[in-house]
């Protein structure tokens, strides 16, 4: 069994509370306990407010009972509410951080993972499965990048038993988490204050703007990014100066019609591996938040190294089936094309980046030989399956109390996609059957092309697209093969996400082909988005030359 999987299965890393539930007495757990007194205190979402924790846990594979010491932890923290949407929800999610008696942070190590005074309890309340962050942390962990460990908990606050929770590290700097160099506010200058950073695409207003329209956006918005580290409060001029203007600079070579070129393009400035690891953990999931929200990206310093990596991948809970709008839960489609589905979207759009990314030459080649060497590894059918079953498993003894603690199942809570299953068991089968479905659809549309490529097979839609000649120049043609009778309408954009053409076909049963009008088009790379009668949604994308 793989090491990881090996350390993710002790029973000690999947914590629980024990209470006693209006349905049933519960006395203990075959996992740890966590018990918050707030001491009559109101939990609030900011500032945190001081409270007791403590925590039971007799080891691995040791029951935990509810009368046992406080023995893993006994101490004060500072808590609060987390979360944006997800604080409707009556099951709130929390931010920790350990403290001592005088009020001040401290660092110590929980559950065997690295020292530190920041963690999450995390309240799966609209994730029936309990384990969507859980899988894609997973992912990314064992593609080889940082990412939360997830512990599962039982949660007591003031005597209320709260259910399952996943007690997990948050998104820090630090030697155990994201791993690059401190930057004090001294560092305004030279190498010192070239990193490290991390910033984020999020819902926060506290940084600065890009130079570059969203594609597709009904009112040409562009994003803000954010200040993750330093902190807002920490950061000073010269370092919000230089992280704005490196990123400009990534921008900038991305735009460019010389993007591609491996010394001035954008791999001057990204460190594309992980790049394309992001793009698969998003596409896997298709996290209809991915790419626009909670979107994580850092850089160190220039002596140690100088690009923009993608990620740590965060915050999973709507991925994997789990959204009902703007196609979050079918199994067909890119994510990164969101714009083209939800242009309207005021959450924030996804940025130009990927667009650009999936029309170099080199990328796509890269990212087919990367998701054939995934396949048959961490994103096999069976690895992923032996994950869900481990959780599965595991939280079979708890799942009863949460599910009695908060009567979901079967019902709908936002954004669950239909059907909804109306057991635990039901939930579990159908993220299982969605996620096959989902690889299978990656299978076939990845970009088929460099020393990775294969044969190519017969496409899994109804309706199948083709463009001839592709590259295209003058006047093109695109083929469209139906299976009935039936109207197809076509929107035709550029990289920016202007519209530059529309038309509706009648098609036949059996091939149909039809004249573009290219020939006054720019040369670059086109997205064409289809939707037929019945609602099939196909994008494609083709170049004039």
């Amino acid at each position: 069994m793989h090491r990881l999987l090996k350390k993710l299965l002790l029973p000690g890393f999947f914590l629980f509370s024990c209470f006693i539930c209006s349905a049933q007495p519960f006395t203990s757990s075959n996992l740890p306990i966590i018990n918050i007194n707030t001491n009559g205190q109101v939990i609030v979402d900011d500032p945190k407010i001081t409270a007791d924790m403590g925590i039971i846990y007799n080891g691995p594979g040791i029951r935990n009972n509810t009368t046992d010491p406080f023995n893993h932890y006994n101490g004060k923290i500072g808590i609060e509410i987390r979360g944006q949407s997800s604080q409707m929800f009556p099951m709130k999610s929390y931010s920790i951080e350990l403290r001592d008696n005088l009020g001040n942070s401290q660092d110590k190590v929980l559950f065997g993972l690295p020292k530190e005074s920041d963690w999450v309890l995390y309240a799966p309340y609209t994730d029936k499965t309990l384990m969507r962050n859980f899988l894609a942390y997973a992912m990314s962990r064992e593609m080889g990048h940082w990412a939360a460990n997830c512990v599962f908990v039982e949660v007591v606050v003031n005597g209320d038993y709260k259910g399952i929770y996943v007690f997990m590290e948050k998104i820090k700097r630090g030697s155990g988490r994201v791993n690059i160099s401190k930057i004090n506010t001294t560092d305004i200058s030279g190498d010192a204050v070239t990193g490290g950073y991390i910033f984020s695409l999020d819902k926060e207003p506290d940084g600065w703007f890009s130079s570059y329209p969203v594609p597709n956006s009904t009112s040409s918005a562009k994003r803000q990014f954010s200040y993750v580290y330093p902190k807002l409060e920490n950061i000073v001029q010269q370092q919000k100066d230089y992280i704005k203007s490196y990123v400009d600079s990534f921008e900038t070579a991305l735009a460019s019609p010389q993007f591609q070129d491996p010394v001035s393009g954008v791999r001057r400035f990204a460190d594309i591996p992980s790049f394309i690891d992001y793009f698969i953990v998003n596409e896997v999931s298709r996290n209809v938040d991915g790419y626009r929200l909670s979107s994580f990206f850092y850089k160190d310093r220039n002596s140690k190294n100088s690009k923009i990596f993608a990620g740590p991948v965060w915050d999973y809970d709507l991925a994997f089936r789990n959204a009902d709008y703007c196609d979050g839960s079918k199994t067909t489609g890119w994510a990164y094309q969101f714009n083209y589905v939800c242009p309207g979207d005021g959450a924030g759009l996804v940025p130009f980046w990927w667009n650009n990314f999936m029309a170099d030459t080199a990328f796509k080649s890269n990212l087919r030989c990367r998701w054939k060497q995934l396949r048959q590894t961490i994103l096999s059918e069976t690895h992923l399956n032996s994950l869900i079953d481990s959780v599965f498993n595991l939280v079979n003894e708890a799942r009863t109390r949460h599910f009695q603690r908060w009567p979901v199942l079967g019902v709908y809570v936002w954004p669950n996609a239909q059907p909804i299953p109306a057991s635990y068991e039901g939930e579990i089968s159908a993220l299982k059957t969605w996620i096959a479905a989902r690889l299978q659809w990656i299978d076939y549309y990845i970009p088929n092309t460099g020393t990775c490529s294969d044969l190519i097979a017969a496409s899994p839609s109804s309706v199948s697209v083709s463009f001839v000649p592709n590259p295209f120049s003058g006047n093109g043609s695109v083929g469209i093969q139906s299976p009935s009778s039936q109207e197809i309408s076509m929107n035709v954009f550029d990289v920016l996400g202007r519209k530059v053409y529309e038309a509706k076909y009648n098609l036949i049963s059996g091939t149909n082909t039809f004249h573009l009008p290219s020939a006054a088009w720019m040369s670059g790379v086109y997205f064409f988005s289809f939707q037929t009668s019945s609602g099939e949604r196909i994008v494609q994308k083709a170049m004039k030359q």
